[in-house]
């Protein structure tokens, strides 16, 4: 999708969207949020050497040239920050570019690793490194604990209950505080303005960090942050929507082979016969598990609705520009009988699994991304990241699946011997009422499906939300493309703008103590 087109069709695909959206989540009076807020910050922003199109002024685009190079550093943590009894330490991994860094107490951009390689997060993040020579800004990464090579029982981390128990968000801003605090502990970096940067679960944890440490960072960019995604709060039917409003806005037919698709699978896979004839004829492995299957499915159309951007990447998986609209080319015939339709969808389902050409056999797992690295996540998600979901088959393209949380804590106990916490999070952090909240800019992407978990109004004039239309899952946070939307590059320039504003309101108050350090009262 290129910047310049405006088609009926694409806003079409907009409007159907954002309506879903809309139905979910917002007040109509929140709609005009998006509009309202770039006429008052836009003008303010100068970007240095990019323009307002997001490319450089040598008129080439950062994503084209930029390269990720970066230092890599340890640094020791607690096992457990918040206990007197446990004393022993490991190291985490974070990655440090001072390419841009200049003169003393330059500006750090601290991005708060998420469930995963932290690689993988430090080149897919490309604007913290477009905006870095701009504000002369030291560029750092963080790993979360558990994840990468930031383990502390080596292979023992995942082996049981109580080496695991350690994973916590928790434990993780800890982490990040210790590091941000070492960092500004040398004598050229005492009074560093900390900017903390993250998408998805690492925008969770970038907003809740200045929550609970506001006296160590001084503002947050929480990009597809879905913070609100919990019991009582969000609706488990709203992220099933929203995927099924994206597949809908590329094709309707897709939509409906798809919900049609599950049937067939049913029907197929009824007789031994049939299960193999799948198996064959889709190249399954393993070949037998049809829950699986169909678990797998579910997240590889959730995964496509997040990362489906106008360009060709490679983040969960290779893809090509507007994945969903590559996938749904294959299915525009719901009328097919089961065998042609299951072919068709073998077809579609190549995009995600198969797009360079070179994968084998289909591999079935509980991890439709397993690039990512994201190993711990099922702990958390039966911990403290309990995130209800369910489809109701009528509303969304998906079989009906309830949401129990009495069978989902079974099956936690049954794979971790724990019992989740479904109000934990809100009870840390905060949902009904962020008004305590500064210093934050929520964006979310309306074609995002985590969206519906999202902060989509403003919470007070410093902490404040962006909705971009035409935006999937944190894409504001990635490098210019020239196919990037108009609204995404709006977003990033508002982005610009909060972050300049909070580097200088901590720049004015370093002066401020410093004068009024010396001052003589008199008695």
């Amino acid at each position: 999708m290129s910047v310049q087109r405006n088609s009926r069709g694409h806003w079409s695909e907009i409007i159907i969207t954002v309506s879903l959206f809309l139905r979910t989540r917002i007040k109509m009076d929140s709609l005009l949020l998006f509009a309202l807020v770039i006429p008052f910050f836009v003008f303010d922003v100068k970007a240095g050497s990019i323009d307002s199109n997001g490319r450089q002024l040598d008129g080439s685009y950062p994503e084209e040239d930029i390269k990720y190079h970066y230092e890599v550093k340890k640094f020791n943590v607690p096992v457990d920050h918040f206990s007197f009894t446990r004393n022993d330490t490991f190291k985490i991994r974070y990655l440090v570019n001072d390419t841009w860094q200049r003169g003393d107490n330059s500006p750090i951009f601290f991005y708060t690793g998420n469930e995963g390689n932290i690689t993988v997060f430090a080149e897919n993040t490309g604007f913290m490194w477009e905006i870095a020579p701009t504000f002369g800004a030291l560029l750092i990464f963080a790993e979360h604990r558990y994840y990468g090579e930031s383990v502390p029982f080596g292979n023992l981390s995942y082996s049981d209950a109580d080496h695991l128990g350690y994973l916590t968000s928790q434990q993780a801003l800890a982490d990040y505080a210790d590091l941000i605090s070492y960092l500004k502990s040398a004598k050229n970096m005492t009074h560093s303005p900390v900017i903390i940067f993250g998408g998805s679960y690492g925008g969770m944890l970038s907003a809740w960090m200045r929550m609970k440490y506001p006296h160590i960072v001084n503002g947050a960019i929480a990009a597809s942050a879905p913070i609100l995604q919990f019991t009582g709060i969000t609706s488990c039917d709203a992220f099933a929507r929203v995927v099924t409003s994206d597949f809908e806005a590329a094709s309707p037919l897709c939509r409906k082979s798809i919900r049609k698709s599950w049937n067939a699978i049913r029907n197929i896979t009824s007789t031994k016969n049939g299960t193999m004839w799948l198996s064959e004829n889709w190249k399954l492995c393993p070949s037998s598990d049809v829950k699986l299957l169909k678990d797998f499915l579910t997240d590889v159309y959730g995964n496509l609705a997040m990362v489906n951007y106008p360009y060709k990447t490679n983040f969960l998986a290779p893809l090509p520009a507007n994945p969903i609209s590559a996938f749904c080319s294959h299915l525009t015939n719901p009328n097919l009988d089961d065998k042609s339709l299951l072919l068709a969808l073998k077809k579609a389902l190549s995009v995600y699994t198969n797009s360079t050409g070179t994968t084998e056999c289909l591999i079935i797992s509980d991890d439709a991304a397993p690039a990512l690295g994201a190993k711990g996540w099922p702990y958390q998600a039966c911990t403290e990241m309990v995130m209800p979901m369910c489809s109701d088959g009528i509303n969304d393209m998906f079989e009906p699946t309830p949401w129990n949380i009495d069978e989902y804590a079974k099956q936690c106990y049954k794979n971790f011997q724990i019992k989740p916490q479904p109000y934990l999070v809100c009870e840390m952090y905060g949902c009904k009422d962020l008004s305590t909240a500064s210093n934050i800019v929520f964006s979310n992407g309306l074609l995002d499906p985590w969206s519906t978990g999202g902060v989509i109004s403003n919470v007070s004039s410093s902490t404040i939300a962006i909705l971009i239309p035409e935006a999937a899952h944190h894409l504001d946070l990635r490098a210019s493309n020239p196919r990037d939307p108009y609204s995404v590059v709006q977003a990033r320039k508002i982005h610009c703008a909060y972050i300049k504003k909070w580097i200088r309101e901590e720049q004015a108050r370093v002066i401020e103590r410093n004068d009024n350090r010396y001052e003589i009262v008199n008695v």
